[in-house]
């Protein structure tokens, strides 16, 4: 018996309210007076945009089962075999592997990784140029062709083209690792060099710069609470973004006079680092309503952010919140933790408002990590800022701790 395709909602009544509306997995579509040729006009448009997610949905799947059934007979292995046998190896076969590989190895938190994304990004616009061109004869001069390609087509920044450049190399690499491609192929690749800044066309950027101080005072009024008290702990302390998010009461170690810490998740796990964030007196008073809580919730969340913002509403409105939308539709749930994306667009609103230039969190700690060297020096940068290189010693380590435990006691 042929799959029968998914009907499209069909136009309904909401009888308690009289409003016309349609059932999308459960949920309910308010779409106005039931009858209305406004609820009507509503209804078109909800069917076309039905239909195209539809058509997003059943392509996804047709080159999901193509490719899965595509994988079956092109793998590391046989692409190995044919080698060894004397076939070719073409660019897109070796593209099409090293595609499904990043997708399962860049993996964190269960999710894959923006890493995963410029691989995709990239080889296809290498595949599109020299697919069908054998791993083997892929050289210098193709490479250097490529590159001017991405300065002229793309208009990267030649920072972001010497990032996605070595990408590439290290796409040769495991090949050579796999034995699907001849060792000296990545080793004449890493020859051509990156490009230098004053000796190319590729477009120059600015490097990330604090914040001015003021320019945080303007903006922290114009915040949700909780998001005023993130930029607040994060300016003390100098953490990443994400590690204020990720801030839950068991990561704190605070039986000392200056509180350690310890992120569940950091940049540089992967790389067998450990992470520690110095909480002095005033990151401590920030952070002191965030820890009555469960030990393993999340201190600042979008859920309580947006229930306080609701309490606000009744007092102003003097009328109840109500969970529907002006068109009708529910509001969605919110978050249990704030996500870097959402944090920056959070301050960002807060900056539209004040009126001051846009700055973003990432710069809070640039902010930090600047003041701190002005007074403390170099090393006690590094150190709040978790700079350290892998093989230092444990005596190093040592006295990085102390130091970093008197900055957060003066400065955080």
């Amino acid at each position: 018996m042929p799959r029968l395709l998914k009907k499209p909602p069909k136009y309904g009544r909401h009888k308690a309210s009289g409003q016309a509306c349609v059932y999308v997995n459960g949920t309910e579509v308010y779409l106005g007076k039931y009858g209305s040729p406004k609820s009507h006009d509503r209804y078109r448009d909800f069917l076309a945009e039905w239909r195209s997610q539809q058509a997003v949905v059943e392509n996804s799947e047709v080159a999901q089962a193509t490719e899965n059934s595509l994988a079956k007979t092109l793998h590391p292995a046989a692409l190995r075999r044919k080698r060894r046998e004397g076939g070719v190896v073409t660019l897109d076969e070796l593209i099409f592997v090293y595609r499904r590989h990043a997708s399962s190895y860049y993996v964190k938190y269960g999710k894959v990784t923006r890493e995963a994304e410029l691989i995709v990004e990239l080889t296809t616009l290498l595949g599109k140029k020299h697919g069908d061109e054998p791993v083997d004869e892929f050289g210098p001069v193709q490479l250097d062709n490529f590159r001017d390609d991405l300065i002229v087509e793309r208009d990267w920044s030649r920072k972001v083209i010497n990032k996605q450049i070595s990408r590439l190399i290290r796409m040769f690499k495991w090949a050579v690792g796999k034995e699907m491609c001849a060792a000296e192929v990545p080793l004449q690749l890493s020859a051509l060099g990156g490009l230098k800044k004053g000796r190319t066309d590729a477009r120059e950027t600015a490097g990330v710069r604090g914040v001015e101080d003021t320019h945080i005072e303007q903006t922290l009024p114009c915040l949700p609470a909780i998001v005023a008290d993130m930029v607040k702990f994060q300016r003390l302390t100098g953490a990443r973004p994400g590690e204020v998010c990720a801030l839950r009461p068991c990561d704190i170690n605070s039986s000392g006079d200056v509180w350690i810490y310890v992120p569940n998740e950091h940049k540089t796990e992967h790389h067998e680092k450990t992470r520690e964030v110095y909480l002095g007196p005033q990151a401590q008073e920030v952070l002191a309503p965030y820890l009555e809580r469960d030990e393993a919730s999340y201190c600042f969340s979008p859920e309580e952010s947006i229930a306080k913002a609701r309490q606000r509403q009744q007092l102003e409105k003097e009328k109840p919140w109500t969970r529907k939308k002006p068109d009708g539709t529910t509001q969605k749930t919110a978050p249990n933790r704030y996500q870097v994306s959402s944090y920056r667009v959070a301050v960002r609103r807060g900056c539209n408002k004040a009126g001051v230039t846009v700055w973003t969190p990432n710069q809070l700690r640039h902010t930090a990590a600047t003041v701190i060297r002005k007074k403390y020096g170099l090393e006690a940068a590094q150190v709040i800022c978790g700079h350290e290189k892998a093989d230092v010693t444990q005596v190093y380590a040592e006295r990085d701790k102390q130091l970093a435990e008197k900055v957060a006691r003066e400065m955080g």
